[in-house]
């Protein structure tokens, strides 16, 4: 198994990539401590993982994430793979032109998103150059790459964490730790998606079908990429199989931009 004997952490795995990343990551044999801002989403998967246990942890309060942290290393010992997948309601961040967006809606996804990464990414590095090995991990998006409207302060959130992975590579892959990143686009099968339909529905005036054509017609393949490839692809950037890998995000957009 790829992952045998690794222990990770993962942030936000009570939602749709969290979870599935979670459940791959067990299936290849790694002991897991999943995280998330509401407790009960998160048991709801460990429930179905063995090897897991499930923790109320706010990504965005640094104590709270060092002394879970620090828990994990008293119960495990170590950290091999620290994953952020933190999210914050899209009701909250899209849906309105640029023109009309407040200074507050528009900083609130770039604070949010990049403060989290930075400290979950921060705090595990400290307990990973010790053992001179380790893996950063977090999810982009494609408006990190390409113009795309009504996602207010959400693309130069996700541009943000880009550039964010490459500087943590620079200074960590010299002491073993290894950071990467994955740009999935949209999956209709994740709830987050179906929260961005519904917030920009009414001013691009398209059905759920029609939005979901949209996201297939864009890539190479003419259909969106699920959940299960997304997660075995984070299954081998964490294994040792991509030691080769770091500072650089792995584009899963199935052609919809090109790197």
């Amino acid at each position: 198994m790829l992952l045998s004997g690794k222990v990770g952490v993962i942030y936000g795995a009570g939602g749709g990539i969290g979870g599935a990343v979670a459940r791959a990551f067990a299936s290849e044999g790694a002991r897991l401590f999943l995280t998330g801002h509401r407790r009960a989403p998160v048991e709801a998967v460990a429930r179905e993982i063995a090897s897991a246990e499930a923790y109320e942890v706010d990504a965005l309060d640094e104590r709270a994430v060092e002394e879970h942290l620090q828990a994990v290393i008293d119960n495990a010992g170590r950290v091999d793979i620290s994953f952020n997948a933190v999210g914050i309601p899209e009701a909250r961040v899209v849906g309105v032109p640029l023109v009309e967006l407040d200074a507050g809606q528009f900083s609130l996804p770039i604070s949010a998103y990049t403060t989290s990464y930075f400290l979950t990414s921060r705090l595990a590095a400290r307990r990973m150059i010790p053992n001179r090995s380790g893996v950063i991990m977090t999810v982009s998006a494609l408006p990190a790459r390409t113009g795309t409207p009504l996602n207010g302060g959400y693309g130069p959130a996700q541009a943000a964490k880009d550039a964010l992975t490459r500087d943590l590579s620079a200074e960590l892959a010299p002491q073993g730790i290894r950071v990467v990143g994955l740009r999935p686009h949209g999956m209709p099968e994740t709830s987050t998606m179906r929260e961005v339909f519904d917030t920009k529905a009414s001013r691009r005036g398209m059905t759920w079908e029609q939005f979901q054509d949209s996201l297939a017609d864009s890539s190479h393949a003419r259909r969106v990429m699920t959940l299960d490839e997304v997660a075995n692809m984070a299954v081998f950037m964490a294994s040792d199989k991509a030691s080769a890998m770091t500072g650089t995000t792995v584009n899963l957009t199935m052609g919809t931009v090109s790197d």
